[in-house]
């Protein structure tokens, strides 16, 4: 193992540096992280059920209508659309994990539900005034650089109806106060991120001038093989998500605070919940 690589690699990261590889679309990793997501009794990828139910009420009490056509980005295996198609919308899913689009696909087909789900990247998507209301939930909107940002927002302003509304959940102060930013390590002979044995050598960090905060994981192999995971996220207040839309035309953004009262990361009142009126 090349020492001196292995340090530079975590202390000389840069703001919105990409890793090595994407668990995303690895064929094993994507298969670990639906497995994560469809467990009802863990908040870790996706939320528990009765706090995606109080989610989901939520935000149709923002849409005003009964039905029409609702677009969620970063849909996953669809835990959220699968809801919003019950209750008589027309519901579009979009996400890059194949694995996850699949069970989707698959779960839709059994429960009877039309539901129309995409396996692509939603930054590539090209829809004119189609939503009525388009959901990007569970801190997707912080995990991308500003350049990915903007041209996530332009589509998302091209694919709404006039009077269309974005909502959306981010990060807040809160959650950094209350992070701790360390170190650590894992032997094992097969588990999540491989089915062989591998070391795990893992780092939370703060960017400060950024709002922004990385996890990273290096994982190496017998053969002394690596590949780097990044995960970064972002912190935002009122006025940085007002600054952010009213450069793109948008008429209205309201803020939302303790729609989630449960404990941890992602559930607790370190995130806020954002409507935007397009």
């Amino acid at each position: 193992m090349n020492i001196k690589k292995m340090m530079s690699l975590v202390n000389d990261v840069k703001p919105y540096e990409k890793g090595t590889a994407n668990m995303w679309t690895d064929e094993y990793i994507s298969k670990q992280l639906l497995k994560v997501h469809i467990n009802p009794d863990i908040n870790t990828a996706s939320r528990k059920e009765e706090s995606i139910d109080k989610i989901i009420n939520w935000i149709l009490e923002q849409l005003y209508k009964n039905d029409g056509y609702i677009l969620d980005l970063g849909c996953g295996p669809g835990l959220y659309t699968e809801k919003l198609a019950k209750k008589g919308y027309k519901v579009t899913g979009v996400d890059f994990s194949q694995n996850s689009i699949e069970y989707a696909k698959n779960s839709a087909i059994q429960n009877n539900l039309d539901v129309n789900y995409i396996c692509e990247n939603y930054l590539k998507l090209e829809f004119k005034e189609k939503f009525d209301l388009i959901i990007m939930i569970y801190c997707d909107f912080g995990v991308l650089s500003i350049e990915e940002r903007e041209m996530l927002l332009e589509n998302v302003y091209e694919a709404l109806k006039p009077g269309g509304i974005f909502i959306f959940d981010a990060l807040n102060k809160y959650t950094i106060d209350n992070l701790t930013f360390e170190r650590n390590w894992e032997f094992s002979k097969g588990g999540f991120w491989q089915n062989k044995p591998y070391l795990c050598l893992s780092q939370s960090s703060h960017f400060p001038e950024k709002k922004a905060i990385l996890d990273e994981n290096i994982i190496i192999d017998e053969e002394n093989n690596y590949k780097i995971y990044r995960f970064w996220n972002h912190y935002f207040n009122e006025d940085d998500i007002k600054n952010i839309f009213k450069k793109l035309g948008f008429k209205k953004v309201k803020n939302y605070e303790n729609i989630l009262e449960n404990n941890g990361l992602y559930n607790d009142k370190g995130v806020t919940f954002y409507k935007v009126i397009k």
